[in-house]
């Protein structure tokens, strides 16, 4: 597992192993610093003054343990701009050779390129949203208001407030990349 400065103390209090821990260092304490080093975690160290945020430098350490599945656990609350950064980076292109979810707080996001099935519960909301340029051809299976072929686009409203009518539903994307978030969902971590 990676984390990102502070996320190793919360990776700590999820009981989770730390395998690289990736920052600047100005918000994890030196105690859970050594911890996670004597647990034998590598630790990659960045200057304050740098280009990215500790988590776009997390994404790309995890890269490179060749994964399938990247999961992005965290809180949710902070700074705006942060949390806007956060869910548009989910979507970069440099992550588009894996599924990425991410459960933030109380809501559960998941990166939806092509196709994804998504579990919930049935009256659970779902909102889709088009990042990075419209998601044409969006079609939907087991939501109340199903899309058929349609376009998303960024600053849209349309794809707001989705609900499940079923315990599984289907979103796929001919083109684009979408976020579909659920603002009470969780994220399966073991799959």
């Amino acid at each position: 597992m990676v984390a990102a400065d502070g996320g190793a103390e919360f990776a700590l209090e999820l009981g989770l192993r730390v395998d690289l821990v990736v920052s600047d260092f100005d918000s994890v304490s030196i105690e859970t610093l050594a911890a996670v080093e004597r647990a034998g975690a590598r630790v990659e160290r960045h200057p304050a003054a740098k280009d990215a945020t500790d988590l776009e430098l997390a994404l790309e350490a995890a890269l490179r343990f060749g994964p399938e599945r990247i999961v992005v656990l965290g809180g949710a609350s902070g700074r705006l701009d942060h949390l806007l950064g956060e869910l548009l980076l989910f979507a970069a292109d440099a992550y588009a050779r894996v599924e990425v979810d991410a459960q933030l707080g109380v809501a559960a996001i998941h990166v939806v390129r092509r196709e994804r099935v998504l579990s919930g519960q049935v009256g659970e909301l779902v909102s889709l949203f088009a990042v990075h340029g419209a998601a044409t051809g969006v079609v939907t299976d087991g939501l109340v208001y199903p899309l058929r072929g349609e376009t998303l686009e960024p600053g849209s409203s349309r794809g707001l407030s989705n609900v499940f009518a079923a315990g599984e539903a289907r979103v796929s994307v001919e083109r684009g990349v979408l976020l579909a978030v659920r603002p009470s969902g969780s994220v399966s971590v073991g799959s």
